[in-house]
């Protein structure tokens, strides 16, 4: 199991610096909003073994991973784990919790609709649609109760099968990482 830290623990790291911090996040919620200092590397494309040789030797030093809340985040470490390194921390609360706490954060210059609204809206439209073709053949009654499954899953597990496909859709996909599974934007950049 993962160690964990509170943003509110971090918190006197993050104002004094010299700390790695990994957002694995999408690269549309990290161009949304992130922790200032965060690097983005997206969990799909995590590459542990490449972010680890990028750290030099800070690489002996606590690695933080940050997402929105900290389900991702976890993911992150036991990837990190499993690939044989230990010394990873996971934010424990993301994001959000860093935000609430008043850590900085940085704010994308394009507004974006966030992936959490696009999953709405897509279980919306798609609960809509089924149920209204099921008027003319109650078998179309699969696609709300699917998209019912679909939510009731992605709350007990906390991953997201349609935000994982939306983060894949031409609109979404504008924003480009600088290197597979690496992190490219840094406190000055972003």
């Amino acid at each position: 199991m993962p160690s964990t830290i509170t943003v509110q623990e971090f918190a006197p790291l993050s104002r004094k610096g010299g700390f790695d911090l990994i957002d694995v996040r999408s690269l549309m919620e990290f161009y949304e909003f992130h922790a200032v200092g965060a690097l983005s590397a997206p969990l799909d494309t995590l590459n542990p073994k490449a972010i680890m040789e990028s750290r030099g030797t800070r690489a002996t030093e606590p690695l933080y991973i940050i997402c929105r809340t900290g389900g991702r985040s976890s993911q992150a470490c036991q990837m990190f784990e499993k690939a044989g390194y230990t010394n990873v921390v996971n934010v424990d609360g993301g994001t959000l919790a860093w935000e609430k706490a008043g850590l900085a954060v940085n704010r994308g210059q394009k507004k974006m609709m966030s992936l959490d609204r696009q999953v709405r809206i897509c279980a919306g439209l798609l609960t809509l649609i089924g149920s209204c073709l099921a008027l003319m053949n109650i078998w179309f009654l699969v696609i709300p109760a699917f998209i019912g499954v679909g939510l009731t899953f992605a709350g007990l597990s906390n991953t997201c099968g349609m935000g994982m496909l939306l983060t894949k859709a031409p609109w979404n996909r504008g924003l480009t990482n600088c290197s597979t599974g690496g992190g490219c934007c840094s406190q000055g950049q972003c």
